[in-house]
């Protein structure tokens, strides 16, 4: 059986691939708030966003990391 640790890349043959751009739904909340996701509740800050994946599965997204990774389309 192969292990993987964390932050240990295996020394494998990899693949390059790029993430598929996939629309989906978003809000920003201007209050902390709580929001049942798949792994459990999760806490979201004020201006932290609210997501809303693929499968209509639902998670908080901290403001900083919204900016690194999204473009609004809408």
């Amino acid at each position: 059986m192969l292990i993987i640790k964390q932050h240990e890349i295996p020394n494998l043959i990899f693949k390059e691939a790029i993430k598929k751009p996939i629309a989906i739904k978003c809000i920003q909340i201007n209050e902390p708030f709580e929001v049942e996701t798949l792994e459990g509740k999760m806490m979201g800050k004020k201006g932290d966003w609210l997501m809303v994946g693929v499968n209509d599965e639902m998670y908080p997204c901290d403001n900083s990391i919204f900016k690194k990774s999204y473009n609004l389309i809408k």
